[in-house]
């Protein structure tokens, strides 16, 4: 997250004129409406609410709700991570997924009371019971609530999905939204005591919750569904598997080969999977025959039970960055294998809780896949039909023409500088400033080799469905070495925002302009919404570099993907 907070004296001053959000049409259609500036206590925060009607509809035709434990405390790019997996489960259970109403940003691009003029105030320790924040200055601790609808297109989403919020969850059984918990997480008590004002019976929503340690624990890779020849194989039995722990169906026990254990003793840690190829050098290295190819290394693997799961590699194999761009096959234990839709579908609850966080050190849906076109699903929610808003396009398509003009018409450069708490972690590239910035500029100089290669070459695209090579990229010449770059940082000490622009970086303040202000409204005095909009200009970046650590670059990667980019465009390290 683009967030820290030492104010930036760079920034002008200005009243707000009143903004107007996208008049676009949700689903199902509703008037638009406009988000005005509020008092702290103000009715913000629900502006964007879809009304009863248009609850009803949006709910028809699914089987209940999904609602989740959101870890409010982390950055906005991890909390879309969770919002995807959370959609995703939805749409494999038919359910209409309950999302958190707000997000808590995490700074102000001026002083405090500037921002907490138009958004609530809260101290970000106190709202979700942690002391991470204790040791800073009390203004640092701080953090606003910024709608759900600033931070996500859900005019768009809901176009393909069914999604409400909690505070509309709230008002379809006559709850006030002040019961939504400061820590994301849902009330089981309080969010269940009225029925929806739509039950002639007058019966209370009905609960059933999924327990944090029965979805996936360390043996136990859950996937979305098995597939019936997946069960052939393995002579799944409905009557196995504990239901006092949601199992509905189990594995007989398997036979322990001389394939199967071999693949076994390699497993280590959480991740019960080994990489495809991994497999293979191991049962090479066991002198197992027939194993060259694909095909007959899955035969024997399947022989041997063992199954093929597919899902997305992370950033230098970690998983911190949850990009969908790079497909890849891992196996694993037919018998460690167990389906969400399997053992969750069939319950008739009205809402079905997954209780806890599943996010850290989790592949993105925070599940495997069974099938390829399962994993294209997947991808197609999170590059396509999560998006951000309208103003934000708009202002980051304006930035990168105003930056492609201070290069004189070429190919322009950015990357993502994260600074702020992974300084105070001993997360940062490089701990000094002008190392890290030194760093930047060495990632890119190789990134304007390659722009100048890849003019004389054929584009590719990312191994991504539904998407076309963007043929911009070879419309304008190569940057020159002495080309300004653009830097999104959340730096914010006066010095070392001094040494970037000594050294010729732009950042956002050189290119948004007073109208530029105005026309957004004011979401844009958070650090966190600027953050966004700086994602969205390094997604329309030539060149663009970023850190394997920080989940702002897997944002990144993502958008450039869908919008048709070359691979060899980017690097994350």
């Amino acid at each position: 997250m683009l967030a820290s907070p030492p104010r930036n004296a760079e920034l002008c001053n200005f009243p707000f004129d009143t903004p107007n959000t996208p008049s676009d049409h949700v689903y199902p259609e509703t008037p638009s409406s406009q988000i005005t500036p509020q008092p702290a206590q103000g009715s913000l925060l629900v502006s964007d609410d879809l009304d009863l009607d248009e609850l009803r509809s949006t709910i028809a035709g699914t089987r209940g709700y999904y609602a989740r434990d959101y870890s409010l405390g982390l950055g906005w790019n991890n909390m879309r991570y969770i919002i995807e997996t959370a959609i995703h489960h939805g749409s494999l259970l038919n359910r209409t997924v309950l999302i958190p109403s707000y997000i808590y940003a995490r700074s102000c691009e001026y002083e405090n009371a500037v921002c907490t003029a138009h958004a609530q105030i809260i101290n970000r320790g106190d709202a979700i019971n942690s002391d991470e924040w204790r040791n800073l200055p009390q203004e640092q601790q701080m953090g606003w609530k910024v709608p759900m609808s600033v931070m996500l297109n859900l005019t768009h989403l809901r176009r393909s999905h069914p999604v409400i919020t909690v505070a509309e969850y709230l008002r379809l059984h006559d709850l006030s939204p002040e019961l939504e918990l400061s820590n994301g997480q849902w009330d089981t008590q309080k969010f269940h005591q009225n029925p929806s004002v739509d039950d002639t019976q007058g019966k209370p929503p009905s609960l059933h919750v999924i327990e944090n340690g029965w979805y996936d624990p360390q043996d136990l890779n859950r996937v979305d569904r098995l597939t019936e020849e997946m069960k052939s194989r393995g002579q799944w039995d409905s009557l196995l598997g504990d239901p006092a722990k949601d199992e509905h169906g189990g594995w007989p026990s398997p036979i322990r080969s001389k394939v199967y254990l071999a693949l076994e003793q390699a497993l280590s840690g959480r991740q019960h999977v080994l990489e495809f190829d991994r497999a293979r050098d191991i049962l090479q290295n066991n002198g197992v025959r027939g194993v060259t190819s694909d095909e007959g290394l899955i035969q024997v693997l399947n022989d041997n039970g063992w199954e093929v799961l597919y899902t997305f590699d992370g950033a230098l194999g970690m998983d911190y960055v949850k990009n969908v761009v790079d497909p890849i096959k891992q196996v694993a234990p037919r018998d460690s294998i167990r389906g969400f839709v399997d053992d969750y579908y069939d319950f008739t609850e009205d809402v079905l809780l997954l209780r806890g966080e599943i996010h850290y050190e989790r592949k993105p849906a925070s599940l495997r896949f069974t099938s390829t076109p399962a994993r294209d699903a997947f991808a197609r929610l999170v590059l396509y039909q999560l998006r951000h808003i309208d103003s934000v396009m708009e202002l980051s398509a304006v930035m990168a023409r105003r930056m492609q003009e201070r290069v004189g018409g070429r190919m322009w450069m950015g990357a993502h500088m994260r600074r702020g708490d992974f300084v105070r972690y001993n997360w940062a590239m490089q701990p000094d400033f002008g190392d890290h910035l030194q760093r930047i500029n060495d990632r890119l100089d190789a990134g304007r080799d390659i722009l100048q290669s890849i003019t004389a070459e054929p584009l590719a695209t990312y191994a991504i469905p539904d998407v076309a090579v963007n043929p911009e990229l070879i419309r304008h010449h190569p940057p020159q070495k002495d080309d300004s770059i653009y830097v999104a940082t959340d730096e914010r000490d006066p010095g070392n925002l001094a040494y970037l622009r000594d050294h010729g970086v732009v950042r956002a303040p050189d290119l948004i302009t007073i109208e530029d202000r105005r026309r957004f409204g004011w979401p844009l005095l958070i650090t966190d919404v600027l953050g966004i909009v700086e994602q969205d200009l390094l997604a329309r970046a030539t060149f663009f570099y970023a850190h394997a650590l920080s989940s702002v670059g897997g944002g990144v990667i993502n958008i450039r993907a869908a919008s048709g980019a070359d691979p060899r465009t980017a690097r994350v390290d």
